[in-house]
């Protein structure tokens, strides 16, 4: 098994100076598009990166096959092999229990044993989280990992946690949601203080459910710069810097914007083929339309982190294509560069201490 040190020692065989590089291990068998979007990926992060090296987890021969068709920078990539796939349609518990020789499990694994700083996987978000929870752990003080990513929003864009990880939370959860998401967004974007949002049905103390109700007490309580509830329509304002939610909502919210993203494409698209005229101001109006278009893409968004684990993995969305999934990867070594578990563990150490 990759977990032991000798096997650890192979899989990092050919790496010359693993300190000097941002090491991330990448699970090759995950994702609707395969090997080939996979490696595509990785092509475009090592065309523009030489300070990284990715461990490319998986079916070896295909690896192989694929480096050999289109070589990669010699010293950038090392082949782990794996002989098992956790499908997405396998249990959290299968994935655990059944699937160790699996990618995504020996990926997660060299996280664990230090031979990555990262892990990174496009596969069944379920087992995903699961596996990352039963091997990496949680941070001191957060009972349950959240999944967290950037959408865009004026001025910038906005924090919003959790995506799906967690279909059923506490308010205590939904806490922790917020204490991590401002740690990460303080990190991240710079902002020292950041607004956070408890998403809701409208802004009235009296509207939500009972976690939303319960949880805004103890949020206005706390050290967080906290601005009361939000409704779904100031996720993409300058209002907030962080939005929190339990999964389901989450969830929900994420893949309708993805769907109002592409209807907006399309129905421009449409609209400009309607007539010749409408074809040329579409030509002369292009360069605006192509700016618009890449600053409400949901690929350059791509790359969800499951924040409070000891370790950094990122989840990327399962149809991800090349641009997708190489962004994913870059926000994997941004954490990294950061060090989110680190800091998020000594900000809560912190904060236990000035409470005790």
């Amino acid at each position: 098994m990759l977990n032991k040190p000798s096997m650890l020692a192979n899989a990092m065989s050919g790496l010359d100076s693993p300190s000097a590089k941002h090491v991330v291990a990448i699970d090759v068998m995950s994702g609707d598009g395969g090997l080939p979007v996979i490696m595509g990926g990785v092509r475009r992060v090592l065309a523009r990166r030489q300070d990284v090296h990715l461990l490319l987890v998986g079916d070896a021969d295909a690896i192989e096959a694929s480096l050999k068709s289109d070589p990669i920078a010699d010293g950038l990539v090392t082949v782990v092999p794996a002989t098992e796939v956790v499908t997405m349609d396998d249990s959290p518990a299968v994935a655990i229990r059944n699937k160790k020789q699996s990618s995504m499990r020996l990926a997660i694994n060299l996280v664990k044993e230090g031979g990555a700083a990262a892990c990174v996987s496009a596969g069944n978000t379920g087992a995903l989280m699961a596996i990352s929870k039963f091997v990496l752990k949680t941070v001191p003080g957060i009972d349950r990992p959240a999944i967290s990513t950037t959408l865009p929003a004026i001025g910038g864009h906005t924090h919003m946690l959790d995506l799906g990880a967690n279909v059923d939370c506490t308010a205590q959860h939904l806490f922790q949601f917020a204490t991590m998401g401002s740690i990460l967004t303080e990190a991240v974007d710079g902002i020292a203080s950041p607004k956070i949002g408890l998403l809701n049905i409208g802004s009235e103390a009296t509207k939500g459910n009972e976690q939303v109700k319960e949880a805004a007490p103890l949020l206005i309580d706390s050290s967080l710069n906290y601005i009361g509830f939000v409704e779904g329509t100031d996720i993409y304002t300058d209002k907030v810097d962080v939005v929190v939610c339990d999964g389901f909502v989450g969830n929900v919210s994420l893949k309708t914007s993805e769907g109002v993203a592409r209807l907006v494409s399309h129905s421009l698209k449409q609209e400009f083929k309607a007539s010749v005229w409408n074809n040329l101001v579409g030509f002369f109006a292009r360069p605006i339309l192509q700016s618009f278009g890449d600053r409400i893409d949901p690929r350059r968004y791509n790359g969800a982190s499951l924040l409070g684990l000891q370790g950094v993995v990122i989840k990327s969305h399962g149809s991800a294509d090349q641009l997708a999934f190489a962004n994913a990867i870059d926000i994997a070594l941004l954490e990294i560069a950061l060090g989110v578990p680190d800091m998020i563990r000594s900000r809560l150490d912190a904060k236990v201490a000035c409470t005790s």
